[in-house]
């Protein structure tokens, strides 16, 4: 018994040196494919309270009343019944677009009256920061000021504006600002009402003065620095299912989203009720965050923007509502107008309108999607006389058209194949699949057409209990898997294009999906393990594939190794990613084969953690996040040891 358990532990250790003695072989000289500068993006869609009280930095909800329940988010406050009175009132006559303000009516001199605002799930104050008020106005008797406090959880102000006297005879904004004097994460803001009369307000409004770049009426700053923090190549917005609303009226019409801020319709966000596991009543889109500021964020973070315009079909999982063909024309028009604006010079109507809004020169737009997750034969006959229209008049927008909401099955196929013989731009892919399903795909794209339609991972995150379940967490097995998966992506760069981990954000007291890249509540956001996975790759993107090879064959699973490499032609340097998703560490020794010399130092980039179950948070936002150090190249070989579940970069300066 002895002897045969010596023979045992000697054969394995034989043959355990004998796996680690195989070199891993980087063929440098030797690109394989272009890496698109848009391979890595990020996906923006209005879930999760991702847009009103998240990325827009507006404080104040339902601001110009046009909730369906028109005071919602909005508390009366009086000392006495008498003391005064608010009155909603609609003009929808006269304004189809912000119908609704309220007539306040105060009868006496004497005791307190106002409203107040709960924000978006509170509002988040900063001490010593500066914060805007304004508020659209117009008196109709009498004479009555105001003045804004902030208070918080317990009641307690810390902060408080001058007072506003509301005067003349027409509807103009008023402003003022004023400075916290203490931080809150759930504060309220009231507005009180002194003397005697009657005067009629809408647009009631709070910004911090530190939004993304100092513009007022802006984004918030800690949310966008993460997106730029990412190096994004691309945006794809403003969806989603979004989009498509639930409806043909709900749907996303772009050019309602445009112009003045007051002028934009406010309508009800489709995952209102979507799930009953998480209903959000108070969840309406003011697009404050419309069309022209998402392409300026796309401009502000260097990404090619990506929007998304309605085909003329609602959501399939909700109504399925079609426009008949023959009423398509609305809409084709406001995919062309949109080219107009993004790219038209001043003397177009649309390319004028930018102009107005603030950007004279073009955003240079190249990509469009035709529907979101749309699928079946109605799809094709839509996609059809789209992309008819659109090459006719801009033949060189590459259009993103969908293969519905799954990876494989019935409506894939059909989708892939009948795009593929129309010869398709970019095919739009989505998989929200298990962490197992990813590890076992990253050879997803290596049989695929190379010269068929290219690819757009539009849409994906491993979910670790189920899709749609309100259990998932975004831990590191999660994570590491779609890492695993995304080498297989960067190995297929001449058939992959695109890709773009969904859904972006999500507020920690108002989230109606998980898992999400990046997490925040109304003071601090952090991003999870899944957004550093996402930013190392956009970090180390290249210029060229090329191969990573043991045994001859690409690292893609064997000995639970998962492996990408490139050339950096801006660096001369050669990228490694390697993802080892044992719980055991694995010694390897690299060869780069190349004619160059390698530098006597490489820098290690590392994620990892022994618990796959791990997260991060609001606390501990940096559980889980890359360290670097040097390691010493010898010649042109490296000795490394990959840690138990660990995704590993090597940047190698080639001279």
């Amino acid at each position: 018994m002895k002897l045969t358990r010596i023979i045992f532990v000697a054969i394995l250790l034989s043959s355990s040196s004998f796996l680690y003695a195989q070199p891993i072989i980087v063929k440098a000289d030797n690109p394989t494919a272009t890496i698109q500068p848009t391979m890595w993006g990020i996906f923006f869609e209005d879930i999760n309270f991702a847009a009103d009280g998240g990325l827009y930095a507006e404080l104040v909800k339902n601001r110009s009343f046009e909730f369906a329940a028109p005071m919602m988010g909005w508390t009366l406050q009086q000392q006495t019944p008498n003391t005064g009175t608010v009155l909603v009132t609609n003009r929808l006559g006269t304004d189809s677009s912000n119908p609704r303000y309220i007539r306040v009516t105060r009868n006496t001199e004497t005791g307190n009256f106002g409203l107040t605002n709960e924000g978006f799930r509170g509002m988040g104050i900063k001490q010593n920061e500066q914060y805007n008020f304004s508020v659209l106005a117009k008196p109709e008797s009498g004479n009555i000021t105001l003045h804004v406090q902030l208070v918080d959880s317990t009641g307690k102000s810390f902060g408080e504006s001058q007072s506003i006297n509301i005067s003349g005879n027409n509807w103009q904004q008023y402003k003022t600002s004023f400075t916290a004097t203490g931080t809150a994460l759930k504060a309220k803001m009231s507005v009180w009402f002194e003397g005697k009369g009657v005067a009629d307000l809408d647009m009631i409004s709070l910004f911090p003065q530190h939004t993304w770049k100092e513009r007022p009426n802006g984004l918030r700053a800690d949310l966008v620095q993460l997106l730029a923090d990412m190096k994004p190549g691309f945006i794809r917005f403003p969806g989603g299912c979004i989009v498509e609303g639930r409806e043909l009226a709900t749907r996303y019409q772009w050019k309602k989203t445009v112009g003045p801020v007051e002028d934009r319709k406010v309508i009800v966000n489709r995952w209102n009720t979507e799930f009953a596991h998480r209903p959000t009543p108070d969840y309406f889109q003011s697009f404050g965050l419309g069309f022209y500021e998402y392409f300026q964020l796309a401009e502000d973070i260097g990404a090619s923007p990506l929007p998304i315009l309605n085909c003329g079909m609602a959501c399939q999982f909700n109504t399925a509502e079609v426009v008949d063909t023959t009423q398509l024309d609305p809409y084709i028009q406001d995919a062309l107008d949109l080219i107009e604006f993004a790219n038209g010079d001043a003397s177009t109507k649309w390319g004028h309108l930018r102009e107005v809004m603030g950007h004279p020169a073009p955003f240079n737009l190249k990509l469009m999607g035709v529907g979101n997750e749309q699928w079946g034969p109605q799809y094709i006959e839509r996609y059809k006389i789209f992309t008819r229209a659109i090459k006719s008049k801009y033949p060189n927008i590459q259009l993103v058209n969908s293969v519905g909401p799954s990876p494989d099955g019935d409506m894939f196929n059909f989708l892939n194949d009948t795009l593929r013989a129309l010869h398709a731009d970019i095919l739009d892919e989505h998989y929200y699949q298990s962490p197992s399903w990813f590890q076992n795909h990253a050879t997803r794209y290596d049989n695929y057409d190379r010269n068929g339609p290219k690819i757009f991972a539009g849409e994906y995150a491993a979910q670790s209990v189920a899709t749609v379940s309100p259990l998932n967490k975004n831990n590191w097995l999660c994570a590491l898997s779609e890492a695993a998966f995304m080498t297989g992506l960067e190995r297929n760069a001449d058939v992959v294009k695109m890709a773009s981990y969904a859904p972006l954000f999500a507020h920690v007291d108002g989230w109606q999906w998980t898992p999400d890249l990046i997490w925040f509540n109304n003071l601090n956001s952090y991003g999870t393990p899944d957004y550093y996975v996402q930013k190392l790759f956009s970090d180390n993107k290249g210029s060229n594939e090329v191969a990573i090879l043991m045994n001859n064959e690409a690292l893609k699973g064997k000995d639970s190794l998962y492996a990408s490499a490139c050339t950096d032609a801006a660096s001369n340097e050669l990228v490694l990613k390697i993802v080892n998703t044992s719980s055991q560490p694995v010694s390897k020794q690299i060869n780069i084969d190349s004619k160059k010399k390698a530098d006597a130092k490489a820098t290690i980039t590392m994620l990892q953690s022994s618990n796959l179950d791990a997260v991060n948070s609001i606390e501990s936002p940096q559980n889980i996040s890359p360290q670097t150090n040097e390691i010493d190249v010898k010649g042109k070989q490296l000795s490394l040891t990959l840690s138990p579940y660990s995704f590993t970069i090597v940047r190698v300066k080639m001279l």
